[in-house]
């Protein structure tokens, strides 16, 4: 199984991105799905979470800014963030993983990160 993020960039605070992660290997519409990131000095933290049947799950601190969602056509899954803020700074990884009740388990299966850098 390959993930391939692409879409950091620069980006000013309120302003918007789109990252993607492209699937091979598996099919994405079949497993759990989510979004992690990393800011300097910090412990990688989930950001938004998908199953198979397309229930979500967001931290507090992106829910109702942040969106993920896939198109099983391109077996890619998105993320689109709103209303960006200068503590969103970090590199986002999409990973593969599980549902335990409520609870998403990563997998050792990342994509290779992409930056996202919110300037004030």
């Amino acid at each position: 199984v390959q993930l391939q993020a692409s879409g950091g960039g620069l980006v000013h605070d309120g302003g918007s991105l789109r990252l993607s992660c492209a699937a091979s290997g598996t099919i994405i519409s079949s497993v759990s799905m989510a979004w992690y990131r990393q800011a300097p000095g910090k412990e990688r933290e989930l950001v938004a979470a998908m199953t198979s049947s397309g229930h979500t799950k967001y931290a507090d601190s992106v829910r109702g800014r942040f969106t993920i969602s896939r198109d099983d056509g391109k077996n890619t899954v998105y993320l689109q963030m709103n209303t960006l803020k200068p503590e969103d700074t970090a590199v986002y990884y999409c990973n593969k993983g599980l549902f335990r009740a409520t609870n998403y388990i990563a997998t050792a299966t990342w994509g290779q990160g992409t930056l996202v850098t919110v300037s004030s």
